[in-house]
């Protein structure tokens, strides 16, 4: 719980305690940052390209201005990536200074996972201390899905990095009801939804409400303080809606993952109300109801590949906010401890219930969103119910969350008993024990009593930890990766890294769907030869197969369809001006139709038309004509 009773030491309104903190407490901060830059810089490149169709459009970003700010998938600017591209400003402008590769596109993403442990080690200590800030970081950095998405390039790292901040000056906002402070927290959750659009606002409620309920002002300055903040949150979301709404579309590129070539369509169909209905136009592989991506329900957390990824920890930190909530009960309305219990437990339950719920797409690597919530929870509660140890309900509660992790580190363990079998009785058996002796700890001595607390934290970290330590470990790639030890390829991997040799497949289906391969070494030579006389060197159905012949060849490709090949561009007609222009040189794939039950089929238009009026050779098992031929 963010506290069990009021605080040993209240916050200081306006700066950090350093004075106050012990000696220790700066060392101890230095090498957990260490330690997270370790686990997440480490051997880095493995992965490759990770997720190529990001990697392709930092890529593209890299080259041109244009599609740096529209978020490209190629440099000539024909159709944009399905989200909002702050991630992907990161990314380019990365690639830019340090050239493209591997290392360039991933570091952004380690270092936001360093300065997210930090702010959440930020934002805690200001409530419950340097010691509970220290736990909670360091179960940040141990979370899998947290392993998993700082070393990989999807928009989640940047997501995650800016709500920690979000949360950081909602409580900065709590000690003095200061309006500027809650702006820049309205300021870090709009720039959130230029990362992941409409995903970043499930935090404002508890945002807004921690604030109406504990700011230290009257009711009429709260709610003039949160219109103020509201305004923020428009402001700093809206206005690249607004230029690229008012922006002429002739002068753009096609907005990926809209029917209509729209921003706000994009913002509140595909990947705003239709992820909760499943109702999203132009998906492939999902369905209405949740059919097509997994059971909806409240346990939808603790099954498949998202458990692995999240759970861990999640019982013990629902355990933790219904134990700070009712030990608070009597604090006064302005109480730090419950305000920042608002602040994460409306996170956690707020997100957590929209993940259970949703009948849209949804994807393992989504859980990230939820790590810091949880471990501000579950790590300031540790620290706070062992200050409180000799009272019987504080021992019980400790004694009770050890319990119920070690038994929910069993239950996951247990899933795959191929891995680390030794791993999940151990943790059962260490955990239950050192549970016991923490409910009768305040009897004991103190070095007995810092042994059990030593075994009760390492009962608390060690599943996570190593998960994460085997996420880490693995090569992630394809764009749904998701943490553990056996997901090394995600659904949909990349065949070969950046400079690497990963071939086609049989038809030109280069990766699929959702995978992606390198082309060959004729093939990309067939694609670079004379490529600069062309506006794309090729074009091909979808975006996963042209990031793949992009990044092997550094020649703009172009994704005909977007990324599930049902996106309304180009048209048939607009394809055929493009040839009979000579802005396009080849076309490479046959019978890649990758047709869902809805959307639009110009891709199969197209793909038809090609094989009908053009002859196909093969360059590396891949089928290619010529269009200019």
């Amino acid at each position: 719980m963010t506290a069990v009773a009021t605080p040993a030491r209240p916050a200081v309104p306006d700066r950090a305690p350093r004075k106050t903190d012990p000696r220790w407490v700066r060392p101890a901060l230095l090498l957990l940052l260490v330690a997270t830059a370790g686990l997440y810089l480490w051997d880095l490149g493995a992965s490759g390209w990770a997720n190529a169709f990001y990697s392709a459009a930092a890529q593209a970003g890299s080259e041109s201005w244009k599609a740096l700010f529209f978020g490209s998938s190629d440099a000539a600017n024909g159709i944009t990536v399905d989200k909002t591209p702050a991630a992907l400003w990161v990314m380019s402008l990365s690639a830019r200074l340090f050239g493209v590769n591997a290392w360039s596109i991933l570091v952004p993403q380690a270092l936001m996972g360093v300065g997210s442990t930090w702010l959440l080690y930020a934002t805690v200590r200001r409530t419950s201390g340097a010691a509970a800030g220290l736990l909670a970081g360091a179960v940040l950095t141990l979370t899998p899905a947290a392993a998993l998405i700082f070393r990989f390039n999807n928009p989640d790292a940047l997501l995650v990095l800016l709500l920690v901040a979000g949360a950081y000056c909602t409580v900065r906002a709590l000690e003095k009801a200061s309006p500027k402070w809650l702006m820049l927290a309205g300021a870090a959750v709009g720039f959130g939804f230029l990362a992941k659009m409409l995903q970043a606002f499930l935090v404002l409620p508890a945002f807004g409400l921690a604030y109406l309920i504990a700011a230290p002002a009257s009711l009429g300055k709260r709610l003039l303080h949160l219109a103020a903040a509201t305004a923020a949150v428009v402001v700093s979301a809206g206005w690249y809606l607004a230029v690229v709404t008012l922006w002429p579309a002739a002068d753009r590129p096609f907005i990926g993952g809209s029917q209509n070539n729209s921003l706000l369509e994009l913002t509140l169909g595909y990947n705003g109300f239709g992820r909760i209905t499943g109702d999203e136009t132009g998906s492939v592989g999902g369905g209405g109801g949740g059919s097509g991506w997994g059971s909806t329900g409240l346990f939808r957390l603790f099954g498949s590949e998202m458990a692995g990824g999240i759970a861990w920890l999640i019982p013990a930190a629902l355990l933790a906010l219904g134990a700070g909530l009712w030990f608070t009960r009597r604090a006064p309305r302005t109480d730090p401890g419950r305000a920042a219990l608002v602040v994460w437990g409306g996170w956690l339950l707020v997100t957590a219930a929209v993940f259970s719920y949703m009948g849209g797409i949804i994807h393992p690597y989504y859980m990230v969103a939820l790590a810091p919530a949880i471990a501000a929870l579950a790590g300031t509660a540790a620290v706070q119910l062992w200050r409180l140890r000799s009272e019987p309900a504080a021992a019980g509660l400790l004694s009770g969350g050890v319990a119920l992790t070690a038994v929910t580190t069993y239950v996951l363990l247990i899933r795959d008993s191929s891995w680390q079998p030794w791993l999940a009785p151990a943790v059962l058996v260490a955990g239950l024990l050192s549970a016991v002796a923490l409910f009768f700890v305040n009897q004991l001595g103190r070095a007995a009593a810092r042994g059990i607390a030593v075994l009760g934290l390492v009962t608390l970290l060690a599943g996570t930890g190593a998960y994460s330590l085997a996420t880490a470990a693995a090569t992630h790639s394809g764009a749904i990766p998701s943490a553990g030890p056996s997901s090394a390829q995600g659904f949909g991997g990349m065949g070969g890294g950046p400079g690497g040799n990963g071939g086609g497949r049989g038809g030109g289906m280069a990766g699929g769907l959702l995978g992606t391969s390198l082309p060959g070494t004729n093939l990309t030579a067939l694609l670079t030869r004379d490529a600069s006389e062309y506006r794309w060197t090729a074009a091909t159905v979808g975006s996963n197969n042209a990031a793949g012949y992009q990044l092997g060849s550094g020649q703009p490709v172009l994704a005909v369809g977007g990324f599930n090949g049902t996106d309304p561009y180009p048209t048939l007609r607009q394809f055929q001006q493009y040839v009979q222009s000579g802005q396009i040189h080849y076309f490479l794939g046959e019978d890649m139709t990758m047709q869902g039950d809805s959307g639009s089929d110009y891709a199969e238009q197209i793909a038809e038309w090609v094989a009908a009026n053009y002859t196909p050779t093969t360059v590396d098992g891949v089928t290619v004509y010529d269009l200019t031929v």
